[in-house]
């Protein structure tokens, strides 16, 4: 009796250890996410991409210092550092954060939720950030709280790329494509880059016919961009010049530009996405000319005539015209 009573309670034992060894192991608890640093453990292609895009630099950015009055203006905080988009709502303004400025736009600012778990687009339950699948991370409506200050986005739904089918593009199909797999390249290439300006626009220039010295007619087309060219930051300008071909001196033909509310009395020249600017240069030389589109970050609201191109702007096109 005594032999079963000890095999019994051996085996009370040992069906509790058992029990005690199988039992699911209590959950981590949830990381806090307080700085973009965290996301560089795992993303460091990412993180580097992003470090050396105009995101990371919003708040460090001299001419965003300079315009802003180093910030004195503090509705540029809003938006040049951020708490995160989901925080406020993709249909609502963000609001700006206190502490970590110099991060700029961060990583928190489009992937943290409220609830502090991080935005992807996918579900991995085994990342350590465990991202969850947030639909609206790569839609046009999430870049709207800061892009759509000045129209950005309005302007794309306007656009032939805002309609469903082979021309559709999205803000991050032109700005974040896509690289390995379904990872999205974080540089953010915008107005900086020389490149995309070239894509967004076609300049011709054509002699009318039979003038001798006569008129060049002169055509830009937003061809490529998803919105107004420029758009976004009314900071921002382009110029049409034109010069004798062997000069240095250009001069001034056309300037797109938003201005500011305090500009009273300047139009809004941008170029919308699919239209075509027509100018002329009337009694242009007989001999050849040159024609070229220049894009300035900052030109403020100097008058557009007397600027040195060159020095002052980049160049994005440069046509020429035959006697």
């Amino acid at each position: 009796m005594r032999f079963l009573l000890a095999l019994g309670l051996v085996a009370v034992f040992a069906w509790m250890l058992l029990g005690l060894r199988n039992e699911p192991a209590a959950p981590a608890p949830a990381r806090a996410f307080t700085s973009s640093q965290q996301c560089r453990e795992c993303h460091e292609q990412t993180y580097v991409e992003w470090e050396s895009s105009w995101h990371a630099m919003s708040w460090i950015d001299p001419e965003v210092r300079k315009l802003s009055s180093d910030f004195a203006n503090q509705d540029c905080i809003d938006c040049h550092a951020p708490r995160p988009v989901l925080e406020t709502g993709i249909a609502n303004r963000v609001l700006p954060r206190a502490s970590r400025r110099a991060e700029g736009v961060d990583c928190l600012t489009c992937h943290l939720h409220p609830d502090g778990s991080i935005a992807g687009t996918r579900d991995v339950a085994s990342a350590a950030c465990k991202p969850v699948a947030t639909r609206d991370l790569v839609s046009p409506q999430f870049c709207a709280p800061c892009h759509d200050q000045h129209g950005t986005v309005k302007q794309w739904q306007a656009s032939r790329f805002a309609v469903p089918g082979p021309d559709y593009r999205s803000c991050s199909d032109c700005h974040m494509p896509r690289l390995q797999g379904d990872r999205r390249d974080h540089r953010m290439h915008g107005g900086h880059d020389l490149a995309m300006l070239q894509a967004a626009v076609t300049l011709r220039a054509t002699r009318a016919p039979g003038a001798v010295p006569g008129t060049v007619l002169v055509e830009l087309e937003n061809s490529g961009a998803g919105h107004n060219f420029p758009t976004d930051e009314r900071s921002r300008a382009a110029d049409l010049f034109w010069r004798e071909q062997g000069q240095t001196t250009w001069r001034h033909l056309a300037r797109l530009r938003n201005p500011y509310r305090h500009e009273v009395g300047l139009p809004n020249t941008e170029l919308a996405s699919g239209d075509t600017l027509r100018v002329s240069i009337d009694q242009a030389p007989a001999g050849p000319i040159e024609v070229a589109l220049f894009y300035k970050l900052s030109p403020y609201w100097n008058d557009p005539a007397a600027p040195d191109p060159e020095r002052e702007a980049v160049r994005v096109a440069l046509v020429s015209v035959a006697p």
